[in-house]
């Protein structure tokens, strides 16, 4: 099919990125380095189960290697707190995954903003957001993130179709066994997993990673 104004042209990357989120330890960041992680996210946010004091793991985070890039996800910090992360040496970027302003979010250059794929008219909120980098997560009431529900695969295909310019990180419910059929439906930048890479609770599996990014590679 020809691209129209009613069916844009979709953005076709050489290689979808995998972002392996909730790292709690060094063991599970260098086994999912190893398995191929491009990215890694620690999560700041207090609230959640996977909550990682940045701080005090910097010792172990600078000596990951160079090339993985680390990401501080925190749900709506105060300024000085959202400022201390980012100028942590262990942390590459931020990810705001609450309910933070476009002012607030433009304080910090290179931000990843995340959304929850509620409905179209909830998405239409990346526009006002200063970035490229849009996070797309389930949308679960009351929750941030790291539910294990399904995200909208539909939902964010239009998205990714009506937003070219948007690099879209696809987040929310993706495992080994359905992230293959996901990034072929949505075609997205990036994949982002938590709680489908791990053996028990905050534990990654270092097998479930491996399968996890070897069902994305054979997608594209």
């Amino acid at each position: 099919m020809n691209p129209t104004p009613d069916n844009p042209p979709r953005p076709c990357y050489p290689r979808v990125r995998v972002k392996i989120c909730g790292i709690t330890n060094p063991a599970d960041a260098e086994a999912a380095i190893e398995a191929g992680a491009d990215a890694l996210g620690f999560n700041g946010f207090p609230g959640s189960k996977r909550y990682l004091d940045l701080k005090a793991a910097t010792p172990w985070m600078l000596g990951l290697p160079a090339f993985v890039t680390r990401v501080a996800v925190v749900v709506n910090p105060a300024k000085p707190e959202a400022a201390e992360i980012v100028a942590l040496p262990s942390i590459d970027r931020i990810q705001f995954h609450g309910d933070e302003s476009p002012s607030f979010c433009a304080r910090f250059p290179g931000f990843i903003k995340a959304l929850a794929a509620r409905d179209r008219e909830a998405l239409t909120r990346a526009r006002e957001y200063a970035t490229h980098s849009i996070l797309l997560d389930a949308f679960v009431p009351g929750a941030y993130g790291g539910t294990g529900k399904l995200i909208d695969l539909e939902l964010a295909a239009a998205f990714v179709r009506d937003h070219p310019e948007i690099r879209v990180i696809l987040s929310g419910g993706l495992t080994p066994e359905n992230v293959g059929e996901a990034v072929r439906v949505v075609r997205p930048f990036a994949v982002d997993v938590a709680s489908g890479v791990e053996s028990q609770f905050c534990k990654k599996d270092p097998a479930r990673m491996r399968d996890f990014i070897s069902a994305v590679r054979e997608s594209e």
